[in-house]
């Protein structure tokens, strides 16, 4: 399968401003029936995003997850390539595992 963008999330202070934000201005009709409120968009390709709140409440931040049949040898050559794993891979739902890394200026990917 190779590599590509399956997941693009944007999250900050006040997720349901930025939801209301993204839907006015792209005509984006997000899903916010799930825990949490986080405002789920689906594209035909496949492409999904999520609008909402940060975990921590801090300042808010864009990450666009990469998909890979090998999500352990990516995180081994962002080591070896001078990025850092900051979150190791996990399984957020049945089926979906995650993991995060930042790129060598400290920009923040997901692989799924």
């Amino acid at each position: 399968m190779g590599t590509r963008v399956v997941h693009i999330e944007v999250v900050g202070k006040d997720g349901a401003a930025l939801q209301k934000f993204y839907r006015d201005t792209f005509g984006w009709s997000l899903d916010t029936n799930n825990p949490g409120g986080y405002g789920m968009y689906r594209q035909d390709n496949g492409l999904t995003g999520g609008i909402g709140a940060s975990n921590d409440g801090g300042p808010g931040h864009v990450t666009f997850y990469v998909n890979t049949d090998d999500p352990q040898g990516v995180l081994d050559k962002v080591s070896a390539s001078g990025g850092r794993v900051l979150m190791p891979l996990t399984e957020v739902a049945p089926g979906t595992t995650v993991a995060l890394f930042a790129d060598p200026e400290g920009h923040v990917v997901g692989i799924m």
